[in-house]
């Protein structure tokens, strides 16, 4: 069935069709939420319970869902998980009144992690049209990331996802600069076998 008319079916009610459509980047928006929260509030907050907030919100308002194409469907998934996430934030720094400018940040840092898990794998000298294969790739490379183990996925996300430099991430995670390295070569490796591995299972 094209996802075009899974969509469409999700607008006029089918609960089943919704909930596949939903369980298709629900790992993908749960790195994303990981990101977002940061290192304090991760011990406080699960992402997963904003995946499902944010599920519970689809549910609610997919018949005001516009889109019909899986782009325009996980645009609009993240919109609402940059909202659930600053409803979050709010809650934990004592603030009630809703922020439209936080939300519009915390958006716009969902993209740029978006970007960076694109073009994480990608190849510098690659073609457009291999680039388009990188877009494509983003969700098997956030389901790749999550399938690691702890200290490797710690890494790549501190070092690629937020940016950090080696000498910040050794320091966060008690390491010397020379493990740290060490540790993301060995991550990267792994990511790159396990996202080949998610790509060949696709088929």
């Amino acid at each position: 069935m094209e996802i075009a008319e899974t969509i469409q079916l999700a607008k006029t009610g089918d609960g089943q069709s919704l909930g596949a459509l939903l369980a298709t980047h629900e790992r993908y928006l749960k790195l994303l939420a990981d990101v977002q929260l940061g290192q304090t509030l991760r011990r406080k907050v699960d992402a997963s319970d904003i995946v499902q907030e944010t599920f519970l919100e689809a549910h609610r308002g997919i018949q005001r869902f516009e889109g019909s194409t899986g782009e325009q469907l996980v645009a609009w998934l993240k919109t609402i998980l940059a909202a659930r996430l600053a409803n979050t934030m709010r809650h934990y720094v004592g603030t009630k009144a809703r922020d439209v400018r936080l939300e519009e940040q915390i958006g716009q840092s969902i993209e740029q992690s978006s970007v960076s898990l694109q073009t994480m794998l990608a190849d510098p000298h690659s073609s457009p049209s291999q680039h388009l294969a990188g877009k494509e790739q983003t969700q098997f490379i956030a389901e790749a990331l999550l399938r690691l183990g702890d200290d490797y996925r710690e890494v790549i996300v501190m070092r690629h996802l937020e940016g950090l430099s080696f000498p910040e991430i050794a320091a966060s995670m008690n390491r010397s600069v020379d493990s740290v390295e060490k540790l993301w070569l060995r991550g990267m490796a792994k990511l790159k076998q396990e996202v080949r591995k998610g790509e060949h299972d696709a088929k």
